[in-house]
């Protein structure tokens, strides 16, 4: 790490604490700005253009739907490796504008190259829904590219991508939205205030629980389809066989068997970790930092496909004193325990995919050891935190705004982070130290060895530490 590097985190952090082939598979007969008539007051002048990298399960649930509600924003391209998937996005988005304007509309670009749609000027910026494994990767192009960017949890694979990602985030001056829709939940926001108005006291204790992901059988090798442009697929992963349950089902958009391999992600501590770590830091106020100690224990697959962790229990300690325990073993949500009682918080039954591993009988979304404490208002001279009441609206506002959206890349990097420290303590199995300033952990050399991963050309990130 360069003493420049060094010193610039340390500047940015304290300050926080403050305050390829550009083809086109299909362009079709409209243009890329349609015409003023089809939307009335809302012409494309006044609209954000929007190109959705990644139209697979998490965008046409959550990511291209949500945004499609917005009558300011207007999703003009799409762009998939998978080509029966991009037709379908391309049509998903068309339906959707042809239900809503009653006239037939044809008036999305399909694109095969995510830097050929960072190519188009008339695009302002873009939704990234794609694995894991190409988030930081993705997200730096796209701000160089000067597009504002709305990321997928979580921020990266690893923890030099996502200091990389922060880093490129701030130099352009991009607007980069987290999708950690949870702060846009009022419950997370109100038990996070609570917690930091007293209401429980002083905190102790912070218990995260996460679903668990089983592993799986082994699976042979198939040939490649030909909609899949595999090699680009893996991007900085190491070159390995096809076969469909590594990438994602060729008939439906049920849950991809991607989720549950290390190649591309950690498993249920990024995946649903990079939500409920997020919201528990809010409550904290510990979002530009980490934990100071880190340990645990984790079973892993000894065969399969599927490698991420199964059942785990971990523990980081902070500055303030404050243990964060994550454990399957856990109910699914956050529970802050201080010394004058406690509060949890959970999604309930809310599902930002039809595929989300939530139990058909959920948690009460907010619940205390006293029900005074949940029914208590918080005063306007008390700690009333960032309200937003839907997250890719909010990333619309704050692009029109310039204002910091309610998840910055920096707080979504921490989070993230904090969520690859405590994978790396159950990889090593034992307590890890770590410098939550120079993000590095101390007199380790193992554990400083597993903060990135080589990366397979053409794929790399430039710069990495």
């Amino acid at each position: 790490m360069s003493n420049q590097n060094n010193m610039n985190r340390r500047h940015f952090v304290k300050n926080s604490l403050k305050a390829s082939a550009a083809t086109t598979l299909g362009l079709v007969g409209f243009p890329t700005i349609v015409p003023a008539s089809v939307f009335g007051k809302n012409a494309p002048s006044n609209k954000i253009n929007i190109g959705a990298i990644g139209v697979g399960r998490i965008s046409r649930d959550h990511d291209m739907f949500e945004t499609l509600q917005y009558d300011h924003a207007q999703i003009v391209a799409v762009c998939d490796l998978d080509s029966k998937r991009l037709l379908d996005g391309k049509k998903y988005v068309n339906d959707f504008y042809t239900k809503k304007t009653g006239k037939p509309f044809d008036g999305v670009t399909m694109y095969d190259d995510h830097k050929a749609l960072l190519q188009n000027k008339d695009i302002d910026a873009v939704l990234i829904s794609t694995p894991d494994h190409s988030h930081a990767y993705l997200g730096i192009h796209a701000v160089e590219a000067g597009k504002d960017v709305y990321l997928q949890k979580p921020a990266s694979l690893t923890i030099a991508e996502g200091r990389a990602l922060s880093n490129a985030v701030h130099r352009t001056g991009r607007i980069l939205q987290i999708g950690s829709q949870q702060r846009s939940s009022v419950q997370f926001r109100y038990a996070a205030e609570l917690v930091r108005n007293g209401r429980i006291g002083t905190l102790k204790t912070v218990y995260v629980g996460l679903p668990g992901d089983p592993g799986g059988e082994e699976e042979p090798e198939m040939p490649i389809p030909k909609n899949l442009n595999y090699d680009a697929w893996l991007g900085s992963t190491p070159n390995v066989y096809y076969t469909e349950k590594r990438v994602h089902p060729q008939n439906d958009y049920g849950r991809p068997g991607w989720l549950r391999m290390e190649q591309f992600g950690a498993g249920m501590i990024t995946g649903w970790g990079a939500h409920h770590v997020d919201c528990a830091h809010w409550g904290m106020d510990t979002e530009y930092t980490g934990p100071l100690e880190i340990s645990g224990h984790a079973d892993f697959p000894k065969s399969g496909l599927w490698n991420v962790h199964g059942l785990f229990q971990t523990e980081g300690i902070y500055a303030n004193g404050v243990k964060m325990i994550i454990s399957n073993e856990i109910p699914n949500g956050i529970k802050f325990v201080g010394t004058e009682g406690w509060i949890f918080v959970t999604r309930g039954d809310y599902r930002a995919s039809s595929s989300d591993p939530i139990p058909k009988n959920a948690e009460k979304a907010l619940s205390a050891s006293n029900d005074k404490i949940i029914q208590s208002v918080i005063g306007a001279n008390e700690i009333n935190l960032y309200r937003s009441t839907e997250q890719h609206g909010n990333w619309l506002d704050c692009i029109k705004s310039r204002v910091q959206p309610i998840s910055p890349v920096e707080i979504g990097h921490r989070s993230c982070s904090t969520c690859l420290l405590h994978h790396i303590a159950m990889k090593l199995k034992r307590k890890i130290y770590w410098d939550p300033m120079n993000e590095r952990f101390i007199n380790d050399d193992e554990a400083n060895a597993l903060l990135n991963r080589p990366h397979r050309f053409p794929y790399e990130i430039k710069g990495l530490d």
